[in-house]
């Protein structure tokens, strides 16, 4: 049977995001690694590669789509109750131990990671995403910024169709791959891990990018919210929770931060799950720090009114969630509050159209996508 890297060095292009060096050597600009590759062999993701002093990069697959909830990126803010069509292609630049999505993420780095990529076109999953009824298009399951090109050609797509896009992302980008996706993203979420370089050493990564990315997301006007996988014994340390969100609001007190429950995944079976305890412990400490809208995720009906949205000048309750399911929309045509009018940070729609899902679902067979490797 055909490799899973021999199916993936046939689908490629020649990248966007690198520049030549000598010998036959390139450096790419795709993730905060800015690999300095030599000829024949990949970067730290697997997947975009050096032959003949040319990046080669993925192209024309992807290794799943889904619809989801908008609420499951998770957006808050962003378009409640809107269904979001969600694709991937391989690999990742880090290497989680806890990794949900580790099957696609860790491809050609665990021999156990095996995903069968399915041949794809822009103009195939943006039909398929309309015929879903979606309005956000989302880069998801893998790192997106190692597969940026592929996800701007199928951006450029979603958005002469009317859509909305979105990363799903770690953050560890470069000002080079930020400025490339700026015309075709609207949305960017950021896994902030930890606090820590040290542990962010552990998953394969440096902070410093990170929190770079964070600080140019805002200045460039993407709508950004932020989640911590919050894993006790990892990240949890009040010192740590206390210089993560006291660094978000210096950043901006309005960027939405999620904090979710850990439970056990993929290698990392040695933390207890997360309580809910433990998340009212942390949105307390980001609440000292100033941030405005903090929720509470992964455990639904048990966090009390941090799965809702409330206004943070008088309180009121502007949208009422269980898990992925909105229960109550208050927020006016304008974005504001209808009981004091303060305009709620956020990306709304001009009115609450429903919810088409409030929980996953493959979508309908797609004649469009086809198996590459069986």
């Amino acid at each position: 049977m055909t490799t899973l890297r021999k199916v993936l060095n046939h689908n490629v292009r020649e990248g966007d995001l690198y520049e030549k060096l000598e010998r036959d050597r390139v450096r790419c600009y795709a993730c905060g690694h800015c690999c300095p590759i030599p000829e024949g062999q990949p970067g730290v993701c697997k997947v975009r590669y050096n032959q003949g002093g040319v990046l080669y990069v993925p192209w024309g697959y992807v290794g799943g789509v889904q619809c989801d909830p908008i609420e499951k990126k998770p957006f808050f803010h962003a378009y409640p109750g809107a269904l979001a069509y969600s694709f991937g292609m391989l690999g990742c630049d880090l290497h989680c131990t806890y990794c949900q999505n580790w099957v696609t993420s860790q491809a050609l780095r665990d021999p156990n990671a095996v995903s069968a990529p399915v041949e794809a076109s822009p103009e195939a999953l943006v039909r398929d995403a309309l015929r879903q009824g979606a309005k956000i298009l989302v880069s998801t399951y893998n790192e997106p910024l190692i597969t940026s090109e592929w996800a701007v050609a199928v951006f450029k797509e979603a958005k002469a169709a009317g859509l909305v896009t979105a990363f799903v992302s770690n953050g560890n980008a470069t000002p080079q791959v930020l400025e490339y996706l700026r015309p075709w993203v609207d949305l960017y979420k950021v896994d902030l891990k930890s606090f820590s370089d040290a542990h962010y050493h552990e998953l394969g990564g440096r902070i410093g990018p990170i929190l770079e990315t964070i600080r140019r997301l805002h200045a460039m006007g993407f709508w950004m919210e932020i989640v911590t996988l919050l894993i006790p014994g990892f990240n949890d340390g009040e010192d740590e929770i206390r210089g993560l969100t006291d660094f978000l609001a210096s950043v901006s007190p309005d960027i939405p931060w999620h904090v979710t429950a850990f439970h056990k995944d993929y290698k990392m079976d040695g933390p207890r799950n997360t309580n809910t305890a433990d998340l009212l412990r942390a949105a307390e400490i980001g609440r000292q720090a100033g941030l405005r809208y903090i929720y509470a995720g992964n455990l639904p009906g048990m966090v009390g009114g941090l799965e809702d949205t409330h206004c943070s000048n008088c309180g009121e309750v502007l949208i009422k969630r269980h898990g992925y399911l909105i229960r109550d929309y208050k927020i006016t045509t304008a974005g504001c509050c209808p009981r004091c009018a303060a305009q709620i940070p956020g990306r709304w729609a001009r009115e609450f159209g429903g919810q088409i899902a409030d929980r996953p679902f493959i979508p309908q067979q797609c004649p469009h996508l086809v198996t590459i490797l069986n």
